[in-house]
C-alpha cells in the first residue's frame, strides 16, 4: 500500500482510445453542436443498455433532472418527496420549478430513501406530486416497495440514476423505475463524456417534449419561432462521442469497481467501519464509489464549523491493514 501521505482519487475516468476516433470524426465532418450522429449512437446505446424505449442525450444529469421534475407537472408550491442523503442537484431541479423539496430520511439498509419514512410522509402531504429518488453511490434503493407506495398515492416517480448506471435491482436496470429517469456521464461516472446526461423514459410524447425542451423550445418552422420556454440542454455532438467510446466498457469498468469495493472490504475488515451495504439477493450495484461509516466511538477528537475542520489524527495500526 502507498504511504497515508499520498492522496487517492476519487473516481478518475478510464479512457480506452475509441472515445478519441469519435470526437475527431465529430471535428473533421464539421459535426461539433448539438446534432450528429455520436447523439444518435449515444442515444441508442443508452436505450439498449437500460432497456427503455426512449432517450434524450442532454448537457449534464442535472439537466435531465430539471426536465423530468417538469415532466412531472411540479408547479410553484408542489410538494416534492426528495432523497436526504444525495447531492444536491437531486433536490436543485425541484427549486428551479419553485417546487417545495420535502426531505425523506434514509435507511441502513441501502443508504437511500426509506419506504417506511416514504409512506409516513404520504400520511403528513397526501397531496405530494413526484418522489425523487436517488440510487446512492451506485446502489439501488428498494424499488418494490417504492414504486407501490407512489401508485398507491398517484405520486409521479423520478429515478436519479445519475451514479447507478450498470446497476440491476431483481435483474432489472436502474434507470427505469421512475416514470422519468436521469443518469450522468459526469467527469467521475462509471462512464463519462466529460459531462452529459440522458434523460430516459418509455413514454414517446414526454421524450419528445424533452428533446424540445433542451433546443430552446424551437417550433417545427423555417424560422426561430418560440412558444414557450426553453433551455440549452442538448448534449453537443462532440461530448457525445466520448460517450459513445465508453459505453462498451461499461462491464468492464463496474468489474473493476467491485474489485476494488472487495478490496476494501476485505482489508477494513478488522476496523470499526463498514462499507456502504446491499443485499446480494436482490441488487447488483455498480460500485461506482466505496464509502464507509466510521463507528462513532472510533472518531477522532474534532470540531467542525461550516466550512472548516480542525482535529487530533490518529494513526492506524498498519498491522490491522491487510490491503
Amino acid at each position: 500500500m502507498e504511504p497515508f501521505e499520498n492522496k487517492i482519487c476519487l473516481s478518475s475516468p478510464t479512457m480506452h482510445g475509441k472515445e478519441m476516433q469519435y470526437v475527431k470524426e465529430a471535428y473533421q465532418t464539421n459535426w461539433m453542436s448539438t446534432v450528429g450522429e455520436n447523439i444518435n449512437e449515444a442515444e441508442r446505446l443508452a436505450c439498449e443498455k437500460v432497456d427503455c424505449k426512449y432517450a434524450v442525450a442532454l448537457s449534464c444529469g442535472t439537466a435531465a433532472l430539471h426536465l423530468a421534475v417538469k415532466l412531472a407537472g411540479v408547479k410553484p408550491g408542489d410538494n416534492v418527496f426528495c432523497t436526504d442523503m444525495t447531492f444536491a442537484a437531486t433536490v436543485n431541479p425541484v427549486m428551479y420549478e419553485k417546487g417545495n423539496p420535502i426531505f425523506i430520511d434514509t435507511e441502513y439498509d441501502t443508504w437511500n430513501t426509506d419506504p417506511i419514512a416514504l409512506e409516513k410522509a404520504f400520511q403528513i402531504y397526501p397531496d405530494t406530486k413526484a418522489v425523487v429518488i436517488a440510487n446512492l453511490y451506485g446502489t439501488p434503493a428498494k424499488f418494490d416497495e417504492i414504486t407501490a407506495i407512489c401508485q398507491k398515492h398517484g405520486a409521479v416517480l423520478i429515478e436519479d440514476a445519475a451514479e447507478s448506471l450498470g446497476a440491476t435491482y431483481k435483474g432489472k436496470q436502474t434507470g427505469t423505475f421512475g416514470k422519468y429517469n436521469a443518469v450522468s456521464y459526469n467527469g467521475n461516472k462509471i462512464i463519462t463524456g466529460s459531462s452529459g446526461g440522458m434523460l430516459l423514459t418509455d413514454d414517446k410524447a414526454a421524450a419528445e417534449k424533452a428533446r424540445k425542451w433542451s433546443t430552446q423550445s424551437r417550433e417545427n418552422a423555417p424560422w426561430y419561432s418560440h412558444e414557450e420556454v426553453g433551455y440549452n440542454y442538448r448534449m453537443s455532438n462532440v461530448i457525445a462521442g466520448v460517450v459513445r467510446g465508453q459505453y462498451p466498457h461499461l462491464e468492464e469498468h463496474i468489474a473493476r469497481k467491485k474489485e476494488i469495493y472487495l478490496r476494501y472490504k476485505e482489508g477494513l475488515k478488522n476496523l470499526p467501519v463498514s462499507m456502504n451495504p446491499y443485499d446480494e439477493k436482490v441488487c447488483e450495484p455498480n460500485f461506482w464509489l466505496s464509502c464507509l461509516i466510521i463507528d462513532k466511538d472510533a472518531m477522532c477528537r474534532q470540531v467542525r464549523s461550516e466550512s472548516d475542520a480542525c482535529y487530533i489524527p490518529k494513526r492506524a495500526n498498519p498491522a490491522l491493514l491487510k490491503f
